[in-house]
């Protein structure tokens, strides 16, 4: 069963203001090149080559930039006209990531964790994977889902932005689900309503056993949304230090 990815770039932007008003976050550049840049090359380095792109009013100039994509790839482009959440901007990219295996990255994050091994093995295995969670230590992880661990570093909970974090392990905003994602996302909405986060899909998941934390370690993870990140990312970038390459 193959892995797809859904590219979730809408959203207003507003920490990015005056710039978002003219065009989409992912556009801005990280030095020489524009944040999606950085973003398909981690998406294309994991092997996937079926790309839903999820944005707003700008997803026009986004389309301009990335086109039809490389050969052997299928890049379909969705418009979220108004940001009603995460359950909303995923069901329009449902049409095209049903019935497989899907990786969901939002597109602020900037990762040099390489996600090949993990999509091959979502890509092979006959059982339902579970899910991947990508976790990275964060000095203040109050504005995050954070992962809860028993004494053996085995995920056992998730906590949406809490005031009192029980760990400081943030899960970022990239994340392989197996088959069952659309039923579970459902099963959120039918008890959450709309306001329903990625962690109640994700601790569906978790309290089944079928979760795994992918922890990034000594790689590096940039939050793309404020000013000050942009820059960080930037010099990263002038540094060597991210790739926007689609191989290694």
């Amino acid at each position: 069963m193959m892995t797809t990815a859904i590219l979730v770039a809408g959203g207003h932007g507003s920490r990015l203001y005056p710039f978002t008003r003219y065009t989409q976050k992912t556009l801005l550049p990280l030095y020489n090149r524009p944040v999606i840049d950085f973003v398909l090359g981690t998406i294309r380095r994991s092997g996937i080559k079926d790309i839903t792109i999820i944005s707003n009013e700008f997803i026009g100039q986004i389309a301009q930039h990335v086109g039809a994509g490389f050969e052997g790839e299928k890049i379909h482009y969705v418009l979220e006209e108004e940001p009603q959440g995460v359950a909303a901007a995923l069901n329009l990219a449902r049409p095209y990531n049903e019935d497989c295996r899907v990786l969901v990255y939002f597109s602020d994050n900037i990762t040099t964790l390489e996600l090949k091994e993990e999509v091959t093995r979502f890509n092979t295995s006959e059982e339902s994977p579970g899910c991947v969670l990508l976790a990275r230590e964060e000095q203040n992880p109050e504005a995050f889902g954070v992962a809860v661990t028993d004494g053996e570093g085995n995920i056992t909970d998730i906590v949406e932005k809490p005031q009192n974090p029980p760990s400081n392990l943030a899960i970022g905003g990239i994340y392989l689900f197996d088959e069952n994602f659309w039923h579970y996302l459902d099963q959120a909405v039918e008890e959450r309503g709309e306001s329903v986060s990625i962690s109640d899909v994700t601790r569906q998941y978790v309290h089944q056993g079928k979760a795994k934390l992918l922890s990034v370690g000594h790689e590096t993870w940039v939050d793309c949304g404020t000013p000050d990140s942009l820059l960080l990312a930037s010099q990263m970038v002038k540094d060597g230090k991210l790739n926007p390459n689609p191989h290694r």
